[in-house]
């Protein structure tokens, strides 16, 4: 499998992959560039695929760089975790995917509607589903943590949650049973996520994520 690495350099991280005939995917425009004997391939899924991605604003196509050598993906003043997939399906958050071994198969993960509507992402929200062996690159805006669920649940403020397995349930809920008291809390509705499985979790952003949003919101 190709190698993946996160390094960090002049305030920012990026990840390199090295392979040795292998191929990975990527989200699309995530090339920063390539050393050695390396083709890039882009498929279109198939319609329902594009139909689906481009309802809930996710890319359509993920290229695939095949041969042998590096390829340095485009850097972030966030940061990126790796981690290894087992044959357990995991669904990964809008947003967090950024690249994969080739063994890793994606797919698309729909999440019902009301839980769709109360999160704020209307009536289709769709997250990217992964499974098979291999390496999986998340995108974060912080440090990751990992938590293990054993017939738990934790509840969040917020779409910090990057990804879950597949056996963790996720809903929304006020964060009081009285809608005035949810206002009055100044915390409405509560993303809660349960049951047994892993989830990886990224609550606070990095200090150079935070200067970097504020110096582009003046």
């Amino acid at each position: 499998m190709a190698e993946f690495e996160i390094i960090e350099a002049q305030g920012v991280s990026y990840v390199s992959v090295t392979l040795d005939d292998e191929m990975i995917r990527a989200e699309r425009g995530a090339l920063n560039y390539l050393r050695g004997n390396i083709r890039i391939n882009a498929r279109f899924p198939p319609l329902s695929g594009i139909i689906k991605r481009l309802l809930a604003e996710q890319t359509v196509i993920r290229p695939r760089y095949t041969g042998t050598g590096v390829v340095n993906l485009e850097p972030s003043a966030g940061g990126f975790y790796i981690f290894n997939l087992d044959d357990i399906p995991w669904v990964l958050e809008k947003g967090a995917y950024w690249a994969s071994d080739g063994e890793v198969e994606l797919s698309v993960f729909r999440e019902t509607v009301l839980t769709s509507l109360l999160s704020g992402e209307g009536f289709v929200a769709l997250q990217t589903r992964v499974r098979g062996e291999g390496k999986v690159v998340l995108k974060s805006r912080g440090p990751v943590e990992e938590i293990d669920l054993h017939d738990d649940r934790i509840v969040v403020d917020g779409p910090y949650v990057l990804a879950r397995t597949e056996g963790i349930k996720y809903r929304m809920r006020r964060s009081a049973r009285s809608p005035i008291t949810s206002i009055m809390s100044g915390e409405r509705w509560l993303r809660v996520y349960e049951g047994s499985g892993r989830i990886l979790l990224s609550s606070y952003p990095y200090w150079r994520y935070l200067l970097l949003l504020g110096v582009n919101e003046k």
